[in-house]
């Protein structure tokens, strides 16, 4: 799978970016030379959906149609979802939200966040902590024109992110798509965290920790994109704007 968006949409943290791409030989590409290779990668049954300048999906099946893990997009009210991995309590979650049996993970999610940002009965930090299996997920919100991402805290999904050549952001569970196209600014996703245009990258297991970024070396010695984790023994202080759009990502915070 394969996302983009760009840079007023998913800004990430600063540390992301690595000065090293500016002297590699291997130059950050532009986003349409990223899709193409993604859809050259899998000629026969890959997509991508475009949304003007703002973002781009781009989706293929499972290689192995036996792996343990899913593989699903879909789209509902100009909400779009791709979903990696599973979720062993589909079921309680479904009734929990009042959805039919028919409803897979992604359906799920989309459902899950539109809840979030209507009505915002739980923080999204709950929320995702109710989620229990092996998951990833990236959500674009074509009518708020947001991203939410969120990686799972058992590290059994992976998901890289990275800045191409305009400052868009890129996120894949393909590492190799990932080098090729953002040079050194790439690391993994953090795993039990969270994006969201309107905060940021935040944990979901510590929500009131700030994030900490780890200088990151690869096998040149060359620095690269940060890894990020939860520092513990901070805390955040900002209390939510009332009436804000993001409102309902900022429950988390609230003291």
């Amino acid at each position: 799978m394969l996302t983009i968006f760009n840079k007023e949409l998913m800004n990430p943290p600063k540390e992301l970016h690595s000065p090293a791409s500016l002297s590699s030989s291997n130059k950050p590409k532009s986003p349409e030379e990223i899709i193409k290779d993604f859809l050259a990668s899998n000629p026969t049954n890959a997509f991508s959906i475009g949304f003007g300048s703002s973002a781009c999906f781009a989706y293929a099946p499972p290689e192995n149609r036996y792996s343990n893990y899913q593989r699903l997009f879909c789209g509902v009210d100009e909400i779009y979802c791709i979903f990696l991995g599973g979720l062993n309590n589909l079921n309680s979650l479904l009734r929990q939200y009042g959805l039919s049996k028919g409803n897979n993970e992604a359906m799920f999610i989309i459902e899950a966040y539109r809840t979030l940002r209507d009505r915002g009965p739980y923080p999204a930090d709950q929320v995702l902590k109710d989620l229990e299996g092996s998951y990833g997920f990236v959500v674009y919100d074509g009518k708020a024109k947001s991203v939410f991402a969120a990686l799972g805290s058992d590290e059994r999904v992976k998901f890289h992110w990275g800045v191409a050549a305009d400052g868009s952001v890129v996120v894949s569970d393909n590492l190799k798509l990932i080098k090729e196209s953002c040079s050194k600014s790439f690391a993994p996703f953090p795993a039990g965290c969270m994006f969201h245009s309107e905060q940021g990258l935040m944990s979901f297991e510590h929500p009131r920790s700030k994030m900490k970024a780890m200088p990151r070396i690869d096998s040149e010695g060359v620095m690269c994109g940060a890894d990020f984790k939860a520092d513990v023994q901070s805390r955040i202080c900002t209390m939510p704007r009332v009436g804000s759009e993001a409102n309902w990502a900022l429950r988390g915070f609230q003291a």
